[in-house]
């Protein structure tokens, strides 16, 4: 009997013996030779010390050492088969990239990715969100949803949600304050604001009394809030601290809901909202820019309610 290691490339050989009954048809499902296979149970043997097969006329049949050798043979192929599959499935699974701002990963997409998972489990889907997004997205993403006009994102852009901008409030806020308050942009209410860096494509208080056609006011209401994110705004709004303008859009769920309400009147900003990039891709990334677009116009139709019913 030989002291060296057993060298496991036999589990499969046996395994295939054993189902097969003899050692040629063994051989040619594996795509071996018949005398290979024979050298192999051989050598097994040696290193064994034992018979492992009893040679019959036609075929041969395994001794009771070799049965208890299939029983680990078995398993451990089996283990390993489904090991590969696995590991095969992961390597092909889609992962595809998406580039957006903290406003609409936290606010728009991150409540509605169970139902994207839902409708396609095969896919991974990675969120890389900015403040902004830079020019330089397609390096580190597949697609991407900017905020901005027309002018700045392209004629290949697809509009998902056009800019609808609302005052919102905290239901018990908007309940201390009287209408006439509201109407002049909540003189009485701390303003919320985002602060953002100069150029931003973001209608702000002033722009958005604009083009709203009402006064902006000429004095500064006292303990006004600004915060450098959106969610932090909305935070904000939902703490009952003042009111926030809110895009239709970003924050139905959350008037849904009655977490916030209207609390001013809405306007609409031609020609800029918020815009898929990136389309032309690969399969995944055709299916999740598609699922988009389509959870997009659910969305757009009831703001369009929120709108109209001011």
């Amino acid at each position: 009997m030989s002291d060296g290691s057993v060298d496991l490339g036999w589990m499969r050989l046996l395994v295939e013996i054993a189902r097969r009954g003899s050692l040629s048809a063994a051989a040619e499902g594996l795509g071996l030779t018949q005398p290979a296979v024979s050298y192999q149970m051989r050598l097994l043997e040696q290193r064994l010390g034992v018979p492992l097969l009893t040679r019959l006329h036609r075929g041969v049949r395994l001794t009771e050492e070799g049965r208890r050798l299939l029983v680990i043979a078995e398993r451990t192929v089996q283990e390993v088969d489904a090991l590969q599959r696995d590991i095969r499935h992961a390597r092909r699974r889609p992962v595809i990239r998406l580039a957006t701002d903290y406003a609409f990963s936290s606010l728009w997409l991150i409540p509605r990715m169970p139902g994207f998972r839902r409708q396609y489990p095969e896919i991974d889907l990675q969120i890389v969100a900015a403040q902004r997004l830079t020019q330089n997205w397609r390096e580190q993403a597949d697609l991407a949803v900017a905020f901005g006009a027309r002018a700045d994102v392209g004629e290949e852009a697809v509009l998902l949600m056009p800019e609808r901008v609302v005052p919102v409030c905290a239901p018990a806020l908007r309940d201390r304050l009287e209408r006439s308050d509201l109407a002049d942009l909540g003189r009485d209410a701390p303003r919320i604001h985002l602060e953002a860096e100069a150029g931003s494509p973001w209608l702000d208080w002033r722009s958005y009394a604009a083009t709203a056609g009402l006064p902006a006011g000429s004095e500064q209401p006292t303990g006004d809030l600004r915060f450098n994110t959106y969610a932090m705004v909305v935070q904000a709004a939902l703490g009952g601290q003042g009111i926030a303008l809110g895009w239709l859009g970003i924050v139905d769920q959350l008037l849904e809901a009655g977490l916030l309400v209207v609390s001013g009147e809405a306007v609409d900003v031609p020609d800029r909202g918020y815009w898929l990039l990136g389309t032309a891709g690969d399969r995944a990334a055709a299916q999740l820019g598609s699922w988009l677009q389509d959870e997009a116009t659910v969305i757009t139709t009831a703001s369009e309610h929120v709108a109209a019913e001011r």
